[in-house]
């Protein structure tokens, strides 16, 4: 048997691949219904306005512009709210 070592504890690898098909399964049915992209005041109203401004001033998310408006992945956004972000340090 294969086992994953961590700093606090060894998992089997069986059991490490479930847990993550599970935590992919629940993410993908909660999110299913999500467009591909959303308007920028959409992403404003989600996210929140100081959050989707900073992400795209770091970088972290790039609009796509079209005609009289600006959209999002929507899906980019959804990862960037998953993330644990470091407000303190400019440079992420």
């Amino acid at each position: 048997m294969t086992f994953l070592q961590f700093s606090d504890k060894s998992v089997p690898y069986g059991v490490f691949v479930k847990d993550v098909a599970a935590e992919v399964a629940v993410l993908l049915q909660q999110f299913k219904d999500d467009p591909e992209y959303i308007s920028q005041n959409k992403a404003f109203a989600i996210f929140g306005r100081a959050n989707v401004e900073r992400w795209r001033r770091q970088g972290k998310v790039t609009p796509c512009k079209r005609p009289g408006k600006m959209e999002y992945r929507t899906a980019d956004l959804r990862l960037l709210q998953r993330t644990q972000q470091d407000y303190l340090d400019p440079t992420k």
